[in-house]
């Protein structure tokens, strides 16, 4: 059996990564620019057959590497406030807490952080009276959290969801 240390595709309770390979990566890249584009153009595109495409990207998806899902702009469909929440919590009860947080509607982003918090919450309300009751009657109520700092996003310049695979060139993702 394969430990971590000898291992780099083996991490301590999961599955053994995926390797990853040029097709699979351009594939990644051009799915994150559009997401909906058919297998068919992805195909005639890399040159390869429609089959191939469909067996990587269920590869993927399987693995938990790529998640095909639509994305709505929360201020467009009548949520008005989304903030960054720090949270600090007792020690010892950072993975019970994220874990807790996950499970709220309101959170679109929970990370372990090292540094000043030890957990970083976005979060998506629909106003600042869903969000005072988010803050005060929820999340600081979850066992283990010790304290909370919000920041109110007051504009968003920059949202991306393409990274990690290298680029795409602007022909490859405009074509249809």
């Amino acid at each position: 059996m394969a430990t971590p240390d000898a291992d780099p595709t083996v991490r301590p309770g999961r599955a053994p990564a995926l390797q990853l390979d040029e097709l699979d990566r351009r594939i990644i890249a051009i799915l994150q620019t559009d997401g909906r584009r058919p297998y068919s153009h992805l195909a005639e595109e890399l040159n390869i057959p429609p089959s191939s495409v469909r067996y990587r990207v269920q590869r993927l998806e399987e693995s938990g590497i790529l998640q095909i899902v639509g994305i709505a702009d929360p201020l467009k469909i009548g949520f008005d406030r989304l903030a960054m929440i720090g949270i600090r919590v007792r020690a010892g009860e950072a993975q019970n807490v994220c874990r807790a947080l996950r499970e709220l509607p309101e959170t679109s982003y929970v990370i372990l952080t090292a540094g000043r918090f030890d957990i970083m919450a976005e979060v998506i309300c629909r106003d600042t009276a869903h969000f005072t009751d988010l803050v005060t009657n929820r999340l600081q109520r979850v066992d283990g959290v010790v304290s909370t700092e919000s920041f109110l996003v007051l504009e968003v310049h920059k949202l991306a969801y393409g990274w990690g695979v290298g680029e795409v060139e602007a022909a490859s993702v405009d074509a249809d």
